[in-house]
Order: structure tokens, then sequence, then C-alpha cells
């Protein structure tokens, strides 16, 4: 671990992440379970950590909750101690209620006082919402090699993906010298990670110019380019957003791919032991005789009787005899009866699949869920924090099964076809 000097590390987690769908429908985006024992905010924390950083202020919004009780006082990634810290900071509400954050810019302006009162040469601001490993250590020495005011993390995506981004064109130097923001017709594609560096005075004067500049990728960079010095810094590494079902599965399966590049142990990525008030230092996952197990994450305290393949399972996770479980993600505790099947699917917390039910019924992976069709349309069925699929029960392929549905809420079907939400 290396010193970086004194910077302030402003960590942006209140988004909504709708895309999300019901996943994020009890906790904040960061505090999605991942890689079956973390959450998606370790990797950020992590990497402060790892960097040197000690004094982090998280920004958060939306049911923080569980986001709170993950972090605690932040001793799992050494936050603790006479000269580190983290602190919680909630949006402050002006006149209305609804006075929330209205942009990244808007949310770091609100918290001013807590930037004057941890004094700092430069503040590093992250997402708490993507999976990857950084340096800001280095990023940190190559802002101050290039004076700039402002530093951007960036790296090349495909141009078909560009149009989710700010994108920036640079010179020879690395210097930005336009900006386009999530372009329909990109003319690069060098996108921003929404990981900034400023020199804290710089960015303490550039807030207090303009109020109504509440967004640093629609408002504050396109001004900075043309007016300050502001740097590119490459990055090379593994990065991935996760605000999609779909790249939230990809992703998890990147886990259990060789040579993917995702690799949280070897990146010394903590998790906290505490998961949701229950510990994730279970006994050792058992796997009875006759069970069948192939490329798979099984975290600890899991029972396995059955057949499990490309798929990830977090602590406590059982998956009783005959049962097939394939392609999958399970959060804790879920069970999965005799003979059951789960297939290209999504489970949230405490999830029982009742014997014989399927999963992930039929060959139709085309027909996009009704009511979300950008959330679900390549085969994904997601089964909302403690549900339970009835036994005999087919559910389809896009299929939406909702937050606490049990045997009543089934009523006389026992059918869900592809593309429905119950």
């Amino acid at each position: 671990m290396r010193e970086s000097g004194d910077a302030l590390v402003l960590l942006l987690a209140g988004g909504i992440g709708s895309r999300l769908n019901l996943l994020v429908g009890h906790r904040a985006k960061p505090a999605v379970p991942f890689g079956g024992i973390y959450r998606i905010i370790d990797f950020s924390l992590s990497n402060v950590m790892n960097s040197g950083l000690t004094r982090v202020g998280v920004l958060t919004q939306y049911k923080p909750l569980s986001l709170m009780a993950h972090i605690g006082d932040g001793s799992v990634w050494d936050f603790t101690g006479r000269t580190r810290g983290i602190k919680i900071l909630p949006p402050r509400t002006g006149e209305k209620d609804s006075d929330w954050y209205k942009g990244t810019a808007d949310a770091i302006r609100q918290n001013i006082d807590f930037i004057l009162a941890n004094p700092s040469e430069q503040v590093v601001i992250l997402s708490g919402d993507h999976i990857y490993r950084m340096d800001f250590a280095a990023m940190l020495s190559y802002h101050q090699y290039k004076k700039a005011d402002i530093t951007i993390g960036m790296m090349v995506v495909p141009k078909s993906d560009i149009h989710q981004f700010g994108a920036g064109i640079i010179d020879s130097e690395n210097r930005i010298v336009d900006w386009e923001e999530k372009p329909k017709v990109p003319r690069t594609n060098l996108a921003s990670m929404g990981i900034y560096i400023f020199d804290t005075k710089y960015l303490l004067q550039t807030l207090a110019q303009d109020r109504h500049e509440v967004d640093f990728g629609m408002h504050i960079i396109p001004r900075a380019i043309h007016e300050d010095r502001v740097y590119a810094y490459p990055f090379y590494g593994y990065w991935r957003d996760v605000g999609t079902i779909q790249s939230y599965w990809e992703t998890n399966m990147e886990i259990i791919r060789e040579n993917s590049g995702l690799e949280p142990e070897a990146w010394e990525i903590r998790p906290n032991p505490q998961w949701a008030g229950r510990s994730t230092d279970r006994p050792p996952a058992r796997f009875q005789h006759g069970c069948a197990v192939a490329s798979s994450l099984i975290a600890s305290g899991c029972v396995i009787e059955g057949t499990v393949t490309n798929s990830v399972l977090s602590p406590g996770v059982r998956v009783q005899k005959g049962a097939t479980v394939s392609n999958a993600v399970i959060f804790a505790d879920g069970v999965v009866e005799e003979n059951a099947v789960v297939d290209l699917a999504i489970l949230d917390k405490g999830v029982r699949v009742g014997a014989g039910a399927v999963v992930g019924h039929g060959d139709n992976m085309t027909l996009a869920n009704r009511d979300y069709p950008k959330h679900l349309y390549t085969g994904i069925s997601l089964i909302g924090q403690k549900a339970t699929i009835p036994a005999g029960a087919q559910i389809g392929r896009n299929c939406i099964v909702r937050f606490g549905f049990d045997d009543e809420s089934f009523g006389d079907r026992n059918i869900l076809p592809d593309g429905q939400s119950a």
C-alpha cells in the first residue's frame, strides 16, 4: 500500500440505478451483491485503500440504509484511525424535500463543507458502481506531472457503446481539446470512466462560478477544456459498468471465466464479512454425494446436492437433490428444491424455488419483457427478494417475479409465459 499525499476522496453512491430493476428495489445500486461475496462498492473502496488514500466521503441518496450498514465505520478497508476516516454524506434538502442531488457536480457542491473540513491538495471523485482495479496513486502522480486542473480517467470502448459515456477528443499530449456527452454520432472511442481528479482550489472556484452547472460531464468539463488544463489519464486495465441487468450478469460470469481479466482476490478486493446482518464467515461449502459442479463459484455455507454449472452462488445457497442450476446468479440463502431447474436467471436474496419448478423455461430468448423491454431481452429472468416459486410452476424467459411473491400471489396459474411479470 502506497501513501498518496493528502488527497481527499469523494465517492458518488447516490444514483438510482433503475436499469437494474428489482435488484435496486430495496437497496442502493452500489450495495447490490456481486460475485458471491462482494457488493459493487467494495471495488471502489478497495481501490482507494490499495492506493494509500485514507480520507473518504461517500455521497448517498436513494435507499441508503443497506449501503450505510455495509460500510459501517470503514474498518474493513482500514479507514479508521487518527488520520483516517470515512463519512456517509446524505443529501442536503433545501426548501423542498425534493431537492435531491441534481447531478454529479451538484452533489459535490452540496458537500463543500466536507471538503473545507478536510484540507487537501487534490480531490479524487469516483463512482461507486463499477467493477475495476485502478491505482489512484499513479493517476495522482500523472495529474501533478501534467500540472492539470482536472484529470479524467478514460479508456477505449467500442464506438457502438460510446453513446453511453462522455467522450473526449485529445491531442498528442493527452490534453482534452473537445468533449461530447453521450454522442449519437461519435468522433472518438475514448470514454470517460467517471473518475476525476481536481486540484482542490480549482474545484472550489469552479463550483462557486455557476450554480446552474449541476453535472460534470454535461456542464463543467465542456467549459473547462476550453478555459483550463484538462487531461485524459489513459487506462488499459479491466473496467466494467454493471448498470444494466445484461452487463451485471455478464460481469458475474466473467469471474468464473478463465483469462477474463476479472480477479477480485488478486486485486485484493475486500468484502465486508457481515452480509446484511449475517456473517459470510460461515462453515465451508458442502458438496454431497452425487452432486456435480462445473465452472462455478460456490461461496461458504452453500450445500450442493444437485448440479451447478456456470453459476455464481452467494453464501448459504442450497441446491437440493436432483435440482439443476445453470448460467445463474443466486444471492444469499436461496433454496432450489428437489428436481427444480434454474437456468439463465438472477435470484435475489432469500428466494425459494419449489420442488419441480422451472425458472427459465423454454427456448424463446428474444421475446423481451413486456413491462421492461430494455432491461430483459436476452433470456435472463429476474426473481425478486424473498419470492417463492411454487412447486411445479414454470417461469419463462425474460420474466420478472417481484419481491415477496408466493403461492397465493400465483393463484391458479402455474405458468408465467415468456416476457411476462408477476
